[in-house]
């Protein structure tokens, strides 16, 4: 298999921490969504990441997707997500808003870099979003007993946050401070301490794409 995207992408970072967590091998290629569209393109006609591309050829776009079809390959002993019920869908709401907290973050990063302005009113509906979505986190995790969310077992749910969480440090340092979530905080530093987040790690940088 084939990753194709930079670690410091959180989308392509947690589909790299599943394929580590279900040991298996792939080839990692970094590739910029700016610098290396055209690479990206005979994979993704999008030009984005994460893609996937299995054994066979085929390639797999979106994380939740490539996710899904990971979970297959691994079975239902050892996805981190269950099978069926209120469970999986426990996981995937968390998956969903960790995957939304990401995106924004993403689209700020674009306001201030890749579109050069700032437009106030989206930057704060953005940042408003981001905060709603931290408290409403903060909460549900603070009342989790087990040492991770759902329990004794990591799933999607814990890996999404987490790198939703490191993004968001990282990409903007000034305007969240996750001292104000200490259940986050202190939920990211486990996640971030595993073996699986540390082989798959890349410092945030976004370079804009060159004007022709």
């Amino acid at each position: 298999m084939i990753l194709i995207g930079q670690y410091d992408s959180p989308f392509v970072r947690r589909v790299a921490i599943a394929l580590t967590l279900y040991d298996m091998p792939f080839e990692h290629r970094p590739w910029s969504v700016f610098g290396d569209a055209d690479r990206i393109a005979p994979f993704n006609p999008l030009r984005r990441v994460p893609t996937l591309v299995l054994a066979g050829g085929e390639s797999l776009i979106e994380s939740a997707a490539i996710l899904d079809a990971l979970d297959e390959i691994a079975g239902p002993g050892r996805a981190l997500i269950p099978a069926g019920g209120s469970g999986r869908r426990r996981v995937l709401k968390l998956c969903a808003l960790g995957a939304g907290l990401a995106d924004k973050a993403v689209s700020l990063v674009y306001e201030r870099l890749v579109h050069e302005r700032a437009t106030p009113a989206w930057t704060d509906r953005c940042r408003g979003q981001i905060t709603g979505v931290l408290d409403v986190l903060e909460t549900d995790r603070a009342a989790a007993a087990g040492a991770w969310w759902f329990g004794d077992a990591l799933t999607h749910g814990d890996v999404m946050v987490a790198c939703a969480l490191r993004f968001l440090g990282e990409a903007h340092p000034d305007a969240f401070d996750l001292a104000a979530w200490p259940a986050l905080a202190a939920h990211a530093a486990r996640c971030e301490a595993l073996p699986a987040f540390q082989a798959v790690v890349q410092p945030f940088f976004v370079a804009a794409p060159a004007k022709g």
